[in-house]
């Protein structure tokens, strides 16, 4: 069980925790599978595998192997065409607005520790005007290692000058969760992002919130 220290500190993953990126990335994919003669995807296709990075994605939807010599081709096309739409149909996830006007009316620190390149995810986040007061943003291209590596909320924490134990760390991924576990510090998975279920963090005994209206009784901000 996690000890409730108080709350000093929220990391937040960006895919599917944060932002829902999946409508920039169907319709990019999308774009690429016509281009190529293939069925497009449905949101639902997509959701599941967008927490699994680039690679996964073009290696399910377009059936090749990474080995292939057409693989890093078509990857580069797909992040092209990701450049252009990335910022149109994203959006914050329900009660998001809400829950970080609450944590600047209680004076606490939130950043966001994601596997998401520089030149993707400061964009994205910077479209929003609701996000504004975003301390720290920490991707692969500030760490040697990326998550489940704890190395990024590990830096987030030590720029923000916070004790791992004073933070909280959302994600929709088990490599979010172990990064947490991994940093000591306080974790949630969000079975409202794209990869986690309840039956799998239960048997895991990891805490999870099914929106984000569920965190506020996991805050202790007195």
């Amino acid at each position: 069980m996690q000890e409730n220290h108080k709350t000093e500190l929220i990391l937040f993953d960006l895919d599917g925790t944060l932002i829902d990126t999946a409508p920039d990335f169907q319709s990019s994919l999308n774009v690429m599978l016509e281009k190529y003669n293939m069925n497009k995807v449905s949101l639902s296709d997509i959701r599941p595998h967008i927490s699994e990075g680039t690679s996964k994605l073009i290696k399910n939807f377009f059936n090749i192997n990474e080995d292939d010599s057409e693989f890093e081709l078509l990857k580069s096309e797909f992040l092209d065409e990701y450049n252009l739409n990335m910022t149109k149909d994203c959006k914050l996830f329900d009660g998001m607005t809400t829950f970080v006007n609450f944590l600047d009316e209680n004076n606490i620190k939130y950043g966001v520790v994601t596997n998401k390149f520089f030149k993707f995810a400061n964009p994205i986040i910077n479209s929003f005007s609701e996000l504004k007061n975003i301390k720290v943003l920490i991707c692969p291209d500030h760490v040697k290692i990326s998550k489940p590596d704890p190395e990024g909320i590990l830096l987030a924490c030590k720029k923000l000058n916070t004790n791992p134990l004073n933070t909280i760390y959302l994600g929709d991924h088990l490599n979010d969760l172990e990064a947490g576990l991994s940093a000591g510090v306080k974790i949630l998975g969000c079975v409202y992002g794209y990869s986690l279920d309840e039956n799998t963090l239960n048997k895991l005994n990891y805490p999870f919130i099914k929106d984000i209206s569920e965190i506020y009784s996991h805050l202790n901000i007195y």
